[in-house]
């Protein structure tokens, strides 16, 4: 059905986001030879995508509100994928920066524009299977880097990582163009999928809602909980997606060609991940259970697996493998169900604004961890210090919402 089609068309360009942001991490051993680079650089690179990143998170979401979900992912697709091919003209250390910096201001706004058109598309009752399909695509993204990368490095520099993945996406932003419309204006919307699609809302109510500023929305404690949450679960996660490949390098002794064979299982994991969190969810739901039991056990049973991560050091490399997959699986259905609470608790009107502070909360918890990261490894601290403090994140994050969002239902939204 379209809706459907509609969730895979935008879990594609998540696919292309993770594919980008995943080039640099995975191909670093081989960036290193021309451009060497310390752990603290590397963090650093890190930092500059995620500060831009969590920056226009926030604006994008902004943006996608303003705009409207169809031209604001145009915009936003073109310009990181503009971003994602400057990589490959870099010579030093500062144009690499550079590039990291504008890619994360371009894919700050993909989430946002993701979660508008889930709440303009799904009712309740689909919107966490929705956000499941689409969030897999960061896995399918993941996944394909590793091998492709290690491909094209066989036949090519590093560079041309870059202006492949940057191509790749402007033939989605081709494929946007001529597929997406919002749903009153889908030349194939048929009557009976029109039924099933959530009702626009009272211009009254819309114009009174798009006045809303973000001071406004931060007036909630649910808004303040779930940016807490998501500052405290990405720490966690940016480490293991940025970091996972050069921890295979560095503790591991693993060369590019063992990168591209294994890194791609965790990724894979954290696909099944995503769509079986947002699966049970919805199942639930349509087994009467409220949206806030279904988003909270579901939430609840994919905190109980992070702790794990604490073994990964100690284990045999397969064994390293199977853990690093459970906590990318784990990670995914959580995170599938933190991006589905705005568009449960707030307008559609304001879903972006909402979902791009939570993103911005994500991305600076990213950069704060990764930067402690880059930090402990160059003075001494071995990667089991790194992973002991990680493996604490999601389940405080839990507790947090626990505490901040006592039930999941619409809330009533005024202008201040």
């Amino acid at each position: 059905m379209l809706r459907w089609r509609i969730a895979i068309l935008v879990s594609a360009a998540v696919a292309i986001s993770y594919l980008d942001r995943q080039t640099l991490p995975v191909a670093i051993k081989a960036i290193s030879n021309d451009i060497p680079l310390t752990n603290v650089q590397f963090s650093n690179l890190q930092s500059a995508f995620l500060l831009a990143y969590a920056l226009m998170y926030a604006g994008g979401g902004k943006l996608a509100d303003a705009l409207g979900t169809r031209l604001g992912f145009t915009v936003i697709m073109i310009f990181w994928s503009i971003a994602c091919a400057s990589h490959g003209l870099a010579l030093t250390f500062t144009m690499l920066a550079v590039s990291r910096f504008a890619l994360g201001m371009g894919e700050g706004g993909g989430f946002p524009a993701a979660t508008r058109a889930v709440a303009e598309w799904f009712s309740v009752k689909e919107r966490a299977t929705a956000m499941g399909i689409i969030n897999s695509g960061s896995a399918v993204g993941a996944i394909v880097a590793p091998p492709l990368i290690a491909i094209i490095l066989a036949y090519a520099n590093w560079r041309w990582i870059f202006f492949a993945t940057g191509a790749l996406g402007l033939l989605w932003t081709a494929w946007w163009r001529k597929s997406y419309f919002p749903p009153a204006e889908h030349p194939q919307l048929t009557q009976q999928e029109r039924e099933k699609i959530p009702p626009v809302a009272d211009p009254a109510i819309t114009t009174a809602a798009g006045k809303i500023a973000w001071l406004d929305l931060l007036r909630h404690k649910e808004t303040w909980g779930m940016v807490s949450a998501k500052f405290l679960s990405d720490a966690a996660w940016y480490f293991y997606l940025f970091w996972l490949p050069k921890y295979l390098y560095d503790a591991r002794h693993f060369d590019i060609k063992s990168v591209g064979a294994v890194a791609w299982i965790p990724n894979a994991a954290a696909g099944i991940g995503c769509l079986t969190g947002g699966w049970f969810s919805s199942r639930l739901v349509r087994q009467k259970f409220s949206a806030n039991a279904a988003r909270k056990l579901t939430m609840g049973l994919s905190v109980a697996v992070m702790p794990m991560i604490l073994l990964v050091t100690r284990a045999p490399i397969a064994w390293a493998i199977a853990i690093f997959s459970l906590a990318y699986f784990g990670q995914q259905s959580w995170s599938t169900l933190i991006m589905v609470l705005p568009a449960d608790l707030f307008p559609s009107k304001v879903v972006g604004s909402v979902a791009g502070l939570i993103g911005f909360g994500g991305a600076m918890g990213g950069i704060v961890f990764g930067e402690l990261a880059g930090h402990l490894l160059d003075h001494g601290f071995g990667y089991e210090t790194v992973f002991q403090l990680a493996a604490t994140f999601h389940v405080i994050a839990f507790l947090v919402i626990l505490t901040t969002v006592p039930r999941i239902t619409p809330l009533n939204i005024e202008r201040t």
